[in-house]
């Protein structure tokens, strides 16, 4: 499988050169293989969280660059890069982030939207059949159970068609039980959507079913297990 992104010595300094200076990444070179699911573990203030808001351009790095498929993302402005991070890369975040004001469908369609395009049916009806939420759509966030809040943002991340889908911790509110669910449906969907999948977890039940595990510690990239060698 080619490579979809890769990072060369990618690095992330905060507060630098002050007494509070903190090296979250150290210099890191890696490649995230097309179209499997990839895994980011670690203690806490390893550097996960860092390593996954820099490989979906949330942030900028202190050093290093990374390429999705052929364009060096750092090197974009903020406006052109916030049109890659809205049609090549789609989040999924442990706080479900929906407008409350919104209906699960109009959360979903909010990053077409913003980009002023529509969502193609085939692939709409193909998500939330996918998620189970269809007879959710018209329902506003209070009215959802936290398995179904995160479905919908789940919806969200997938209905742009991204390349990548991140996710920090998606299944940390939820009972195991519902945990397990949302993880399997957010890995069987990357998969019948051909995406690449990489999440930041702490959860033995994730890890066990990543193509990939990446392992941090103190800000480095200490082991890289494939398993499909």
């Amino acid at each position: 499988m080619s490579i979809i992104l890769q990072t060369n010595n990618l690095a992330k300094t905060y507060n630098p050169g002050t007494p509070a200076q903190v090296e979250a990444l150290k210099p890191t070179t890696l490649g995230i293989r097309q179209g499997l699911f990839t895994a980011i573990i670690g203690r806490s203030g390893s550097g996960k969280s860092t390593l996954l808001h820099l490989l979906g351009a949330l942030d900028r790095p202190s050093a290093g660059t990374i390429i999705l498929g052929s364009q060096d993302v750092f090197s974009l402005n903020d406006r052109d890069l916030a049109i890659v991070r809205r049609q090549k890369v789609g989040f999924v975040f442990q706080a479900y982030n929906l407008l409350l004001e919104y209906t699960a469908r109009e959360n979903i369609l909010l990053p077409l939207n913003l980009d002023g395009r529509d969502a193609p049916k085939d692939r709409f009806d193909q998500i939330i059949d996918l998620l189970g939420i269809r007879d959710r759509l018209d329902h506003y966030p209070n009215q959802l159970s936290g398995g179904e809040q995160q479905r919908v943002a789940i919806a969200r991340a997938l209905v742009t068609a991204p390349d990548i889908l991140l996710a920090d911790e998606p299944t940390g509110n939820l009972d195991s039980k519902t945990g397990d669910q949302v993880m399997r449906l957010l890995r069987d969907s990357a998969k019948a959507l051909n995406q690449t999948l990489i999440i930041v977890t702490h959860d033995p039940g994730i890890t066990a079913m990543a193509d990939v595990l990446i392992t941090l510690d103190s800000g480095n990239v200490v082991s890289i297990k494939d398993r499909t060698a």
